[in-house]
């Protein structure tokens, strides 16, 4: 960027309107993932008493769905007392998402486990169940180092959100994945489309600041070279040899 570029963005109303951009942006995001997640899971948890489903939901399930669901409304709601300057009760609820994260992970990795355990998984063809393991079992790796992040630099507003939004991304990847037609593009479908929201966050950087944020950059770079690792590390011997005994 030039000289001039950041003369103009430390001047006060660049900063007043990439402020505004931002909360109109990150407002928007936090919006659209949720919509994203009702897309997802309607049929099978949303809307199942009326979608004439037979999928089993479990108290495990309905535990997993609630506060699944909970991170996400908490996340618009985030954002909207973020928009509304509400910063100080923003603060305060980000020890309940700290909280939710922890179970998020917890019941994702045991849910994840069971069902798998029980046979109830159901890959496109070509793709082991065991590799479908490996997809959602990384998630109690990215989803927490991102958070991590967020935590860490909670000071720096312009770094954690970002990193909040791509942490989420990590989520919203399993209703991306039962979105109609998707699943059986298989995982370079719905990790391409899951991977729209970070382009949007890249786009949002270079029309706002000119460049991309290093919290994009980076936090983006982790997730996206996250998704191949996983299909290595499904479809290894050591991994499959480890999921029959796990079935067994």
């Amino acid at each position: 960027m030039s000289t001039t570029s950041r003369s103009l963005d430390s001047t006060p109303g660049a900063r007043s309107t990439v402020a505004s951009r931002d909360r109109l942006f990150f407002g928007g995001m936090a919006i659209t993932m949720l919509v994203t997640v009702i897309v997802g899971f309607g049929p099978t948890y949303y809307f199942s008493t009326v979608s004439g489903t037979t999928f089993q939901l479990t108290g495990p399930l309905h535990l997993h769905g609630a506060v699944f669901t909970t991170w996400m409304v908490l996340l618009v709601v985030q954002t909207s007392l973020v928009a509304a300057g509400r910063t100080d009760v923003h603060r305060k609820l980000g020890v309940v998402g700290a909280v939710l994260a922890t179970l998020m992970m917890v019941l994702g990795a045991y849910v994840a486990i069971t069902r798998f355990r029980a046979g109830l998984f159901n890959p496109p063809p070509g793709i082991p169940a065991g590799v479908l393991l490996a997809i959602a079992l990384a998630t109690i790796v990215v989803f927490p180092t991102l958070l991590a992040a967020a935590l860490l630099l909670r000071g720096r507003t312009d770094y954690h959100k970002r990193l909040v939004l791509i942490a989420t991304s990590e989520l919203v990847l399993a209703a991306v994945a039962r979105w109609p037609g998707v699943a059986e593009l298989g995982p370079p479908g719905f990790f391409s489309l899951t991977d729209l929201f970070v382009v949007a966050i890249v786009i949002h950087d270079f029309s706002t600041r000119g460049r991309i944020h290093p919290a994009t950059l980076w936090g983006g770079l982790f997730f996206i070279a996250s998704e191949p690792l996983r299909l290595v590390i499904g479809f290894s011997r050591p991994w499959l040899a480890f999921c029959a005994w796990l079935a067994s």
